[in-house]
This record gives structure tokens, sequence and C-alpha cells, in this order.
């Protein structure tokens, strides 16, 4: 399409872009790629099914964010969610339309993958390139640059006119790089050609899973590729609970710029999850390519290669003859394949110098390269020779009309258009490697590039082995090798350089920027990407300083995973994800993520994606999940944000000035007001809860339910991704109201003096009049409006956690993810009765200016905080482990509290984690258990005034034990409350101060040893209990009555038994003696409960059940 023409149709449309001439508006158009079209349908009064059927099939959209823009009474909206692959936001500026729109989706049984906001204003409230589909009812609504902002590259907006519907699309930018392959493309340089990736400011979306199953066995996360504005990734959703239960590998398909899930599909056999950490292997990050529309995988060992729509999943076609594929490549239009043999499983890595031992004699692998038409899987050529056997995995490279590969002697070269042999040149290999160690060839305009490690003095003597002996080493590795460069047309060798592995990683080989720039510091441990080389000569052309990005982060060691580069960065993993400007040598240094193991990071589309991981370093501020993390917004285009009063006041603001008179709800006996009772989470009630105990109603609600609470006769309770608190009569489950607000309600609401507080992701903070749902106020804690895609819904960059706290008359919430991105979390007290704003702390631990991490590291810790329900022991208010005091100013952490770092909603059961009661969680593999061992800890604790009781391990392995390694079992205990730690034992010494009593030694030897002494035992835990047992259940509520332990969940033999963490081999509810454990009495119940899902008022008890009911039991 000409500009001319674009110039022309634009001149016409001032009221939608609200422009004042055309040629601001073709400025825009150029600036932002924009694609404009005429009228592509008229509009019609069918149905809603019929309308959005047209616009979805208009759009081209096949999945992703879709907005509805003046959505009125929402049933287009709804109609707009064709299937599971869209999820749609509506947004309407008057409150009624927003009332009856929710009403219709909810009545749909849609509401949460489809929601509604109210908005006012000219800025979209949604962050930069987020959007697949605008539907905008009107062109006075919003101005057209504000949509292309919001959209993403190949984005599309439908806008209502008179006549039609007029279609604007945004071009695919050229600063914008994809990552088709594990290392970019079929050349292996991990370089991808991306201008707008830079140091992580904001969180673009957010995603399950939350946390990679083991740290010590195979890495959960086997490769991350994308293409077309999509993210593909094979990972194990298996349970995270316990490592020992079977893997669920999946291919699963992603928007990838804002993460909606698009489809899965199954991978039927896979490498066992019990593979040993670090053991590899290393091709199976190599069975699945992405390019344009489709995507090429292997679903599973032993499987063809299998042709699938990129949009839907749809098997399109099935490769026969493939079965044998271990690695696939693609180029021009073509397959390149390295197939061996069939089998059920990769044997690779396995240590074959021990089956020597046993007699085995080793035989040479023999492989073979061969290459498919993509479109029709016409077999082109087939290589299967003297130059296959013992073929290196991940060599196969393919550039310059050339495909390259090592065997054990030779760097071989074939021509790709007829798969002849061209030239072959000599360079004999390792035969003795770690099963992750592997050479690196890359292939780079008319020169190839091979990596790797030197041969060993035991390797030279004879009688060489004929086969790479793979060994068992997670020992770091960090050989030190040669880079040679090599003529791509004859093999002639041109330069050389040393170079060296990373840790437990090979070599990393860049070309960015135009220059070579590779791995010689063994284990990356040291300054390393000094130089960058001409790539045909080797002369250096250019050098940088990064030594900030290795100077004392902290680890010991890089993370065990390849470095990834575009053409103005190096993201390297020393400690966390370090960003090396190839310019300047400028270092942006971010401990708070890291890549997850043996695969690392992914930077492309402009954003820098981090698959999680089952890391604990830096577990104070690494936030979990699957994260795409964007750079500080350029705001080219975007509409100011308009100032509006974040204090709404709603129909039942004014009567609540007769209410003060109310008694609080610490003074109303029997009342579980707030959620886990009181402000600090105590799990406990001194009213008495009978024993002999009946079912006396339960009620089905829609969704996935919270923990309730019950005050003034009444139990409330969310919907979470509903977005909807419920309030039931305490006494008949009679459902009395709901009320739905802006995002979910993440845990119940608090009772407070005829009021209903609670957070929602949304940013937002609700006081409702408890008698009926209305609306009192709301206050804004988010800083500004700016939605982002986080676990499959819309949300707040900052959102609030449901349960508000409130200590002596004022209410305490926290806005935010990180307090190292999006600019950090902001604390508030709030005045219950008003919303009025008393004080405001922001909690960031970044420069606010730079946005850079401030540099305060501890070992494998730093300053950070991350979002979670907050608590208080009527003197302080705690977040996690940091402490401030009641008018919201930091405090010193030395008050022993209730609290665990990744939150008190996790319901993962994650092996490195526990709640404790103390001051502080030590992080890292040296850290992370040492406070288990030496404080009560457990999956859930519950304390009365003298006593801590709890369901968790009987002691926490140290160092890299795994699970269930060691012998330890999940008991039931009790503890009295006085031994709880106030310091870590090796804290003070972690900071570089020696323990109080002893003196300063010098030295590293000196310090090692005072540390050593410090730390507590890695095999058996420190707390003297009153009583331990193992009850027959686990424990996935628990609560405290009197004196009397409830606690409900699955048989005892969930972490080695699927049948029964699922709930199929029964679920009890027990009553428990809390002076010595001993059973009392027992229920069956229906469905597994909620986490912490129980609670007790008036004599009863109340619990939510995964299945979606809340029940009651009582006389």
């Amino acid at each position: 399409m000409s500009s001319p023409w674009k110039l022309t149709w634009l001149m016409g449309m001032n009221r939608l872009g609200r422009c004042t001439t055309g040629i601001t508006v073709l400025v825009f158009a150029l600036a932002f790629g924009a694609n404009l079209q005429s009228s592509a349908f008229a509009a019609s009064p069918t149905s809603p099914g019929q309308q959005a059927a047209e616009v979805l099939r208009t759009s081209g959209v096949t999945g992703g964010l879709v907005v509805h823009i003046g959505c009125g009474d929402g049933r287009l909206t709804v109609a707009l969610r064709a299937n599971d692959r869209y999820l749609v936001h509506g947004l309407d500026a008057d409150a009624r339309h927003v009332q009856k729109a929710r009403q219709n989706i909810r009545a749909a049984g849609l509401y949460g993958p489809v929601a509604v906001e109210q908005w006012v204003g000219e800025r979209l409230p949604y962050a930069d390139s987020l959007v697949n589909l605008a539907v905008v009812e009107s062109p006075e609504l919003v101005a057209a640059a504000e949509l292309m902002r919001v959209l993403v590259p190949g984005g599309v907006a439908l806008i209502r006119q008179k006549d039609g519907w007029k279609k604007l699309t945004k071009d695919w930018s050229a600063d914008l790089g994809e990552w088709t392959h594990f290392l970019h493309g079929a050349d292996n340089n991990a370089v991808a050609r991306d201008q707008r990736v830079g140091p992580p400011r904001r969180l673009q979306w957010l995603a399950e899973p939350r946390f990679a199953r083991s740290h010590e066995h195979l890495a959960s996360i086997s490769v991350v590729v994308s293409a077309g504005g999509r993210l593909f990734a094979i990972v194990d959703e298996g349970p995270t609970e316990s490592v020992v239960l079977p893997s669920k590998w999946r291919l699963v398909a992603r928007d990838a710029f804002n993460g909606v899930l698009l489809w899965k599909r199954p991978i039927r056999r896979w490498e066992s999850q019990l593979r040993g950490f670090r053991t590899g292997p290393p091709q199976v990050q190599r069975r699945l390519v992405a390019v344009g529309n489709r995507v090429y995988v292997t679903l599973g060992y032993g499987e063809p290669i299998s042709v699938l729509d990129a949009a839907t999943g749809r098997t399109l076609q099935v490769f026969e003859g493939t079965e044998g594929t271990e690695e696939i490549t693609f180029r021009d239009g073509r397959l390149y394949l390295l197939l061996g043999e069939e089998r059920g499983s990769d044997s690779h890595g396995i240590d074959s110098r021990t089956a020597e031992r046993r007699g085995q004699k080793p035989v040479p692998t023999q492989k073979t390269v061969a290459a498919l038409d993509a479109a029709s899987g016409r077999w082109l050529w087939r290589l299967r020779s003297d130059e296959t056997v013992e073929l290196l995995p991940t060599t196969l490279t393919v550039g310059h009309g050339r495909l390259f590969f090592h065997n054990l002697n030779h760097l071989v070269c074939v021509d790709t258009a007829s798969g002849k042999v061209l030239w072959r040149t000599e360079r004999r290999l390792s035969r003795i490697r770690p099963g992750w160690s592997v050479p690196t060839v890359v292939a780079y305009q008319d020169v190839v590039l091979s990596a790797d490690r030197s041969i060993t003095k035991k390797e030279q003597q004879p009688p060489t082995s004929p086969t790479v002996q793979w060994i068992i080493d997670i020992g770091g590795g960090g050989a030190p090798g040669e880079l040679i460069a090599y003529s791509a047309d004859t093999g002639e060798r041109l330069w050389s350089t040393p170079c060296a592995e990373g840790y437990n990683a090979p070599v990393d080989v860049f070309v960015a920027d135009g220059l070579v720039w590779v791995g010689t510091t063994p284990r990356r441990k040291g300054p390393d990407f000094l130089v960058g080389r001409d790539p045909r000569t080797g002369e250096v052309k250019r050098r940088i300083d990064p030594s900030r990005a290795y100077t004392n982060p902290g680890m010991p060691h890089h993370r065990c995973y390849r470095n990834k580069a575009t053409d103005r960065f190096i993201f390297g993993g020393r400690a966390g994800v370090e960003l090396i400007d190839l310019r300047s040598g400028q270092v942006h240094r971010n401990q708070w993520i890291r890549g997850t193991c043996q695969h690392g990071v992914l930077p492309c589309n402009g954003l820098l994606y981090t698959p999680p991981d089952s890391c604990a370093c830096f577990i104070q501020a690494k936030l979990p999940g699957f994260k795409a993390l964007a750079s500080a917004a350029s705001n080219a285009g975007a509409a100011k944000p308009k100032k509006v009063d974040r204090l709404q006041r709603g129909p039942a603001y004014a009567e609540f000035s007769t209410l003060s008179s109310q008694p609080s709800s610490r003074d109303r006996t029997g009342d579980w007001p707030t959620y886990r009772h009181d402000a600090a989470r105590s799990g406990f009630t001194s009213e008495p809860v009978p024993a002999n105990l009946q079912l006396r109603w339960k009620v089905r609600l829609p969704g996935r339910l919270s923990a309730p609470t019950i005050a003034d006769g009444k139990v409330f309770v969310s919907s979470i991704d509903q977005h909807t608190v419920h309030a039931l009569d305490a006494a008949t489950g009679r459902l009395l109201w709901s009320f739905t607000a802006g995002g979910r309600v993440d845990s119940p609401p608090t009772f407070y003096r005829g009021r209903v507080l609670f957070g929602s992701a949304d940013g937002w903070v609700y006081c409702l009049r408890a008698a009926d749902g209305a609306l009192a106020w709301r206050f804004r804690a988010a800083p500004e409006q700016r939605r982002i895609v986080a676990f499959g819904q819309v949300e707040s960059a900052w959102p609030v956690p449901g349960s508000v706290l409130i200590v002596h008359d004022v209410a305490y919430c926290v806005a935010g993810r990180s307090s190292v991105l999006d600019g950090g979390m902001y604390l508030y007290r709030l005045d219950p009765q008003t919303g009025r704003e008393l004080s405001v702390t922001p909690v960031r631990h970044i420069d606010p200016k730079t946005g850079e991490q401030q540099e305060t590291i501890r070992g494998f810790g730093m300053e950070g905080a991350l979002v979670d329900v907050l608590s208080s022991d009527g003197t302080s208010v705690f977040l996690k482990q940091h402490r401030f005091d009641l008018e919201g100013r930091p405090q010193d952490r030395t008050v022993p509290h209730l609290f665990t770092p990744t939150g008190f909603l996790d319901d993962t059961w994650w092996h490195r984690t526990y709640w404790l009661f103390g001051t502080e969680f030590l992080a890292g593999w040296s850290g992370w258990w040492q406070m288990g061992n030496q404080t009560p800890a457990g999956r859930l604790l519950v304390f009365n005034e003298q006593t801590i009781y709890g369901y968790g391990r009987s002691f926490y392995p140290g160092g890299n034990a795994g699970q269930w390694n060691r012998g330890e079992r999940y008991r039931l205990f009790a503890a009295p409350k006085s031994v709880a730690s106030v310091t870590p034992r090796s804290a003070e010494t972690r900071r570089g101060r020696p323990p109080q009593g002893q003196k300063a030694r010098k030295g590293r030897k000196g310090r090692g040893r005072a540390e050593r002494r410090n730390r507590p035992p890695q095999n058996r835990s420190l707390v003297q209990c009153r009583w331990s047992v193992e009850p027959p259940y686990e424990a996935k509520a628990l609560l405290l009555a009197a004196d009397t332990l409830f606690l409900a969940g699955p048989p005892a033999d969930a972490p080695f038994s699927i049948e029964s963490l699922e709930g199929r081999n029964g679920v009890r509810l027990l009553a428990v003696s809390a002076e010595d454990g001993r059973i009392v009495s027992e229920w069956e119940l229906e469905a597994l409960p909620v986490l912490d899902g129980l609670a007790a008022a008036y004599g009863r008890l109340y619990l939510t059940l995964q299945s979606g009911e809340l029940i009651c039991f009582g006389r």
C-alpha cells in the first residue's frame, strides 16, 4: 500500500484519529508501521455470535488478547471468546453498562476469561504491544495512535463506522527479532537480530509454571523457541510437590506478547524427569523448530516429525520415515535432520566408562544426516557414511549453502543441495566428556567457527576409543579449549584463539554486531567477552570492559546454561541476567531474574523471556513464573494518562458514618474475620469446635475458591478467577449477595465494623457494606492504570492481595509484584471508614531514576521484596521477611513472625521452600534449608501464645540432596514458640561479620571455617518438639481451635502416588488432639481442600474445596 493512498484515507479520519491534519497522521502511520485498509465488511443487525464470527474472520486473529472498547451490555464481548484461545477484555465509560455486561458474562459462565472494566480517558489501560485485536464501537472513543501503541506487531483494530468497519493493522517492525531454533537459527549463532530487547524494567506477562520441578534432576523446560509472534516451549507440567511423581510433558504455545495460552499438545515419551542434573542430553533441545505459521517437532522419543499449525496446534502433516530424528534445523524451505536409532529413551550421557568396566564394548554410533522438503516432506537426500559415525550432538549447522557437522576426527562440510561431502578438515575432538559437553559450531557468511575443549593427555595415549565416552560429571566443567575459524568454501583454517567451556555448558560463540565474541574464562567465573574479532581474520576490532558483570556477584559460579545475545547485548548468566553492552561495555546487573537450568533465557520480540527455575538463589527478590520482561517504555505516540481521583465513593459511602459505633471485629467473639483468623495470620481461634461434627450444609460456587472468612453471621469467600466476592448466611449457606471487581481476588476479604475490605488484581482496594455488598468506596493503589496479562487474565501491573490487613483501625495494603520491577511496590495506610490515604511507602530496591538494581548482595541473597498478604503482631507490619512500623517506615528485621519466601498463597509445595516462624530466610543451595532446621517450619503452621503446630518435613537436607533421598518424611508436630530463632545462625557471617562472640578472621580460609562452624546441620533438625507424629493424611489445610487441630488432605503417600495426590484414593478431614497428636475423629471429603481452606467460627468448621464447594460442619 503506497503512502499517498494512506494519506488520502487518513485525511478523512479526523474524528477517529483526533488529528488536526492528514500530514500528522501520515507521520504516525509511517512511525508505527500502520497498514490501513478500507471498509472490510458492512455492519449488520445480526446476533452477537454472528457479529463476533465476522469480526474474528475479517481480522484474521486466531487467538490472544481481544479488547472490546465501548462494550455496552457485553453480549458481543462474550461472543468474541469464540474458543479458549481468546482472552477478552471489555471497556466502557458508563458504570451501568459495566454492571450489565458483568451480569451477562456471569450468566454465560465465562467471567474471568471474559471481563469488563470502567474506563474513562484517552489513554488505554494496557501495556505497550499487548493487544492482538481491538474492536472499537465508535471512532470517537480512542485515537488511532493510541490503538497502535497497545497493538502487538501484526495486531488488528476494527473500528465501527456508519457504513461498516475500518481495519487497521500494525506491521511487524524491522527492529524485532525472532528465535526459531534452540540456538536462534540453523546457523547455531545464538544472536537475535533484535534492537529493542534491553535491561528488564517492566513485566509484560506472567504465566505458569511458577517453579521448575527439581534442582537436582532433569530441567523442566527442554527448549523454548519463537516465531510469528508466538512462543513455543516443551514443558514438564508434572506436580511441583514431588519430582518422583510422573511427568506431564507438553508442547505449549502462547502468544509471545501477552502470554495467552493458545494450545497444548502432549509429549508421549520423553527423557526421564529423574535423570541426573546437568547430565544432558543436549540434543533434547533440538527437537523443536518454529518458522512462520508452522511448528516442526517430534512429539516424543521415537516419534516422527509432526508439522503443526502454529495458531491452533492442529497436525497438518506427519513425515513418515523420520522416527529416528534427534535434531531438526530449518533453512530456506528445507528441513535438515540428524537421525539415529529409533528408541524409546535417550541414553546419551550415560557413563560409558562404567559400561566398559562391566565388559560392555563400546560400539561406534552411526548417524544419518538428511534433507527434506519442509512443505511436502519429500526426501531430498540422505548421508550415511564414515563421516556420520560418532557425529557429535548439536553440531549440525547450516549456512552459506553449506551444512556442517563434527565427528570425532573431522569438521565436515556438505552441499545442502545435493548432500555431497564438499570437504572435511581434520580436527580431533575430546572423546571423554561430560554428558552436557558438546562442541559449538557456528556458521556466519563464508566462515564456520568451531569451538571445543582440548584433548587431554590421557586421551592421547593409545589405545584411543572409537567412541565418545560420555561421563556423569556435574562439577562445573570449564575445560580450556580452542576456537578455530575455517573457510566455509574450502575448509582452510583461517585463525584461532583460546576459549573455554562455561559452567556445565559448552563454549559460548557469538557473531554479534558483525564481530566474533567467544567465552575464554573457564566456567565464565571471571571477566569474559572482552574482545570482538573480525570473523575472517581474527583481528581484534573492539575491546570492552564488562568486568562489573563478574565482580563479587555473590554466586560462586556461573549459571548452568549457555549465554544468549542480540546485536546490542550479551545476556550473561553469571549470577542472574547481566546485560553486557557490546558497544560500550556497560553492564546492567539483574540478579533478581535468571534463566531455567540447562536452557537459559530468550531475548527476542523486543522482550526478555525467563522460563521458571528451581533455584533458591536470590529467592527474596526473584519473581517466580514464566515471565516476559520489557525495557523502559518509549511512550511514543501514547496519550497522556488522565488525572482522576484515586478515591471513588460508592452509594453506601454516606451511611458508614453511622456505623462507627459498632464494635470492631477484634471485640467480637467467635468470628474469623480475616485471612487465617487474625492480623498475625495465626490460624488459631480460642473458641472450641467439638469433635463430633456433622455436615450441616454445602454450596457450590463458581470457579476456584479462596479460604473463607466468617463474621457478623456471614461467610465471605472469593471466586478468585471470577473476580467475585460472595457473602452467605453462616448458618444455612444461603447466598446473600455477590460483588464483582475488576480483577482477581486471590484471598478472602477482611470484615471490619460492618464493612468488607479486599484488594484486587485490578490494582484497587474495595470497601463494601457487609449487609448487602453495596460499594462504599474504592481506592486505586496502583500508581497508574496499566494492564498486563498474568496467569491467563488481564491484571494490573500492580495488583493488590485480596486480604487487607487491619491494625488499630488502620487498613494496610500493598500494590505491586516486585520491588525491582515497574518502579517497585507501594505500601499504603488507609482509613478503613473513608478510604482516605494516610500514607504511602515506596518499597523498591532499584535506583528510581535509572531503574538499575541496587548493589546490595549478601552471598546468595539480595535485598528485594515480592508481594504477599501482609501480617502484623500489633506493633509491626510484615511483608514476608520485611518489617515496617505502624506508620509504614522500614525497620530492622529482628522480630520473629510467620512468613514464607514464596508467599502465603503459593500452593505448589516447591521443595526448596516452607513456612517458618522467624526473621529471615536464607537463599541459595547452601542456605534454603538452614532456617528449616533451626526454627519451627513446615508446609503449614498455626500457633497460639505458647506453641507452634505444623505439618512439614522432619528435616531439610542441605546442599543438592534433592527430594526424599536422605530419609526426610512429613510429620505433624508441636514445638514451643520460644524456640523460634531470631537470627539465622549463619546470617551474620554471610553479611561479612563474624557471629556474635567470635573475632573476625582474616583471609578466605578463616571465613570459611567460621561459617562452617556456625552453620546448622544438614540432615537433622535442631528444633525440640513436644510431640511429633506421622498422620495418615496430608495437611493441605490446617487450623487450631482451642485444644483441637483440624487438618484436611489426601493420603500421606501423596508425594509418591499421583492417585493419592489428586484425591483419587480418598480425602479426609481429621480432628487431632493438640496435646499429643492423637486422632480424635475423621470425616470423608468428596474433594481435595483448597490450600489453607479451613476456618472456624460459632462452633462450626468451614472448608472450601477444589471442586468449588464451600462446606460447613457443625453439631
